[in-house]
């Protein structure tokens, strides 16, 4: 495991960006898994005033606690305007979760001066790892890429 996924996982205070009012969407899942594995999490939704009972921030800025970092679970369009608000509100530490990536957000990212992580499930590597995340981070251990 890199550094960079070793620092991130390490912060216990993170925004996920991308869980819906419906409860269908990765961000409600990654929200529900990192809180039961003892992370404090706040949901960042532009309209929703709560999702699952659980209060929503209408931006990053609008936190009223200072995150560690952000897990951004939106398409790479929304992105964009996620990392924006991330850097605006000095947050450097962005897990963009799979298919979340582009080109173009990657580059705007870096050149923010965000730390970026993309490409892998942030449940594959936030400790306690369960279930099908644990036999598939198995795998990933077996070709070295973990």
């Amino acid at each position: 495991m890199d550094q960079a996924v070793k620092d991130f996982v390490a912060g216990k205070r993170l925004a996920v960006v991308g869980a819906s009012r419906s409860g269908k969407k990765f961000g409600n899942i990654a929200y529900k898994e990192l809180k039961q594995r003892g992370y404090q999490v706040y949901i960042v939704h532009p309209t929703a005033s709560e999702i699952d009972g659980e209060p929503c921030y209408p931006s990053l800025g609008a936190l009223k606690e200072q995150v560690d970092g952000v897990v951004v679970s939106v398409p790479p369009t929304q992105g964009m305007q996620v990392l924006q608000d991330a850097s605006k509100a000095g947050l450097k530490d962005v897990w963009i979760q799979q298919q979340g990536d582009s080109p173009e957000l990657l580059q705007l990212g870096e050149s923010l001066g965000l730390n970026l992580i993309h490409g892998k499930c942030i449940l594959m590597y936030a400790e306690p790892v369960r279930s099908f995340h644990s036999f598939h981070r198995f795998f990933v251990r077996l070709t070295g890429k973990l």
